[in-house]
C-alpha cells in the first residue's frame, strides 16, 4: 500500500506522462496565467536578475522559462522518478513532489508546506552530525556566512580545518576579514571545477553571490580541483557555485571515492541537477543515502540542497 506522498507523486508523474509536449506546455502556460499579476511580475523580475532558468517577457510573447521546464519534464520524467525512489525519507520525497508540482501547475501550497524553517542552510541536525575533527571544503564560501553558520551550529571545536573557496576578489576580502579570527579556516581565492586552469568571472548585477564562470571576460580567476588542491582527507564538501556543482564533484572524485565525505550540494541552478547530481555521485560510489531540503521562496523554489550522507 502506498502512502499519500507516494500516491501524490506517482499521480503527478502519470498525469504529466499522459500529455504530449504541446499539451503539457499549454497546461503550464494556463497555470502561469492564473497567477496574480503582481506575483507574475515578481517572477519576471527574478528570472531577469538571475539568468539560470530562462526568461519570461509577456509583452513580447517570450515564455522561455516555461518552455525549458516543459522540456525537462517531458524528457526526464523517468529520471525524476528514479531520484524520488532513491530519496531516503518522506520529507525529501514530499519536497521533490512539491518542486515538480510547482513547475507544472504553479502550486505554491505544497512548496510552502515543505520549505525548511527549522534549520540553517546545509545544517539540518537530523541529517548532518559532526564530530571533533571535521575537515571541510566550502565551495562558494561568499562572505563566510556558511562557515559562521557551521560554527554557530556545531562549535568551532568541531572543525579541524575548513577550506573556504571564493572566486570574486571583493567578496573574498570580506570573507577573509570575517573569518580572520578563526585559525582553522584557510581562505582560497580560487574557483573549483573538474580541471585546473584559468577562467573568467561573469558579474551578476544584483549580487556577487550569483557571479558565474565563463570562458571569456575581463576578470581572470584561477581554477582548481579539490583533488589537486587538498591533500588531506575531507569529511564534508559543501558546494553552491552557480551551476558548476557537477564539475566540482567530478574534480573531487578521488576524495569522494577514498574519503566518503558528506556532500551538501546545491541542485537548483538548472532544471536537471536534481537528478543529474545524484547520478554523478552514484557513479563515483553508490553507498550514499540521499535527502532533499529547500529554503527558497514558495513561489519559485530555489536554495534546494541535496544531502548525500
Amino acid at each position: 500500500m502506498m502512502n499519500k506522498t507516494d500516491r501524490d507523486f506517482y499521480a503527478l508523474i502519470t498525469e504529466i506522462a499522459s500529455l504530449s509536449e504541446k499539451e503539457l506546455y499549454h497546461r503550464m502556460r494556463t497555470a502561469y496565467s492564473s497567477v496574480p499579476r503582481e506575483t507574475r511580475k515578481s517572477c519576471i523580475d527574478f528570472f531577469r536578475q538571475f539568468d539560470y532558468w530562462g526568461q519570461i517577457d509577456e509583452e513580447n510573447g517570450n515564455y522561455e522559462e516555461i518552455e525549458l521546464k516543459q522540456e525537462a519534464l517531458s524528457a526526464h520524467l523517468d529520471d525524476f522518478r528514479g531520484v524520488y525512489e532513491r530519496l531516503s525519507d518522506f520529507r525529501s520525497k514530499r519536497t521533490l513532489y512539491s518542486i515538480l508540482s510547482n513547475w507544472y501547475r504553479y502550486d505554491f501550497v505544497s512548496t510552502s508546506e515543505t520549505r525548511e524553517y527549522l534549520f540553517d542552510d546545509y545544517f539540518d541536525h537530523d541529517l548532518l552530525k559532526c564530530g571533533s575533527a571535521e575537515v571541510i571544503a566550502d565551495l562558494g564560501a561568499y562572505t563566510g556566512d556558511t562557515a559562521l553558520s557551521f560554527f554557530e551550529n556545531y562549535g568551532v571545536e568541531s572543525c579541524k580545518r575548513m577550506y573556504c573557496y571564493e572566486m570574486t576578489p571583493d567578496t573574498f576580502e570580506i570573507l577573509r576579514k570575517n573569518l580572520e579570527p578563526y585559525e582553522n579556516v584557510l581562505p582560497r581565492q580560487k574557483a573549483v571545477s573538474d580541471r585546473p586552469g584559468v577562467m573568467y568571472i561573469k558579474q551578476n548585477s544584483v549580487s556577487s553571490s550569483a557571479n558565474t564562470l565563463g570562458e571569456a571576460g575581463s576578470r581572470e580567476v584561477e581554477v582548481t580541483t579539490l583533488d589537486l588542491d587538498i591533500t588531506e582527507p575531507l569529511t564534508i564538501i559543501k558546494a553552491d557555485i552557480e551551476g558548476f556543482e557537477r564539475k566540482a564533484l567530478l574534480g573531487a572524485a578521488k576524495h569522494i571515492k577514498n574519503d566518503r565525505p558528506r556532500l551538501l550540494i546545491s541542485v537548483y541552478h538548472n532544471n536537471e541537477d536534481i537528478w543529474k547530481i545524484p547520478e554523478i555521485i552514484d557513479g563515483i560510489r553508490d553507498d550514499y543515502s540521499f535527502y532533499l531540503r529547500y529554503k527558497g521562496s514558495p513561489i519559485y523554489p530555489t536554495e534546494i540542497t541535496l544531502f548525500a550522507i
